[in-house]
């Protein structure tokens, strides 16, 4: 499966339809979304560690964030909030430059406290 869209990847990158930084940014994706599906499936069969919350949800995914290092601009907070929760990452971009604005710096003050306690991929 993983290996036939990075194939299919591989095909459009030589074909000239995807750029180099556009093939390698995509190729990332796909292998993070594999780390992440092979984490749950790891979690639902019978996780060790777990605090009582049967399904995971909220909580398994916020131990699942890990900053990216292949989509960042700073420190890749972004990127993996958008691939933990499937979002795309100019969406939590947005986010932080809104709550920064609106806030008085508080979306920094988050930003920067993620980019310290998340763990890099």
């Amino acid at each position: 499966m993983i290996s036939d869209e990075i194939r299919r990847l591989h095909e459009l990158h030589q074909a000239g339809a995807l750029s180099d930084a556009e093939f390698e940014q995509a190729k990332a994706k796909v292998l993070a979304a594999e780390r992440v599906s092979l984490e749950k499936n790891r979690g639902d069969a019978g996780g060790a560690g777990g605090t009582g919350a049967p399904g995971g949800g909220f909580e398994a995914q916020l131990r699942s964030l890990r900053r990216l290092r292949g989509d960042r601009w700073l420190g890749g907070v972004c990127s993996g909030l958008g691939l933990t929760f499937g979002m795309e990452a100019w969406v939590w971009r947005l986010i932080f430059a809104l709550l920064t604005l609106v806030t008085s710096g508080l979306g920094a003050v988050v930003y920067l406290l993620l980019w310290i306690f998340v763990p890099e991929e």
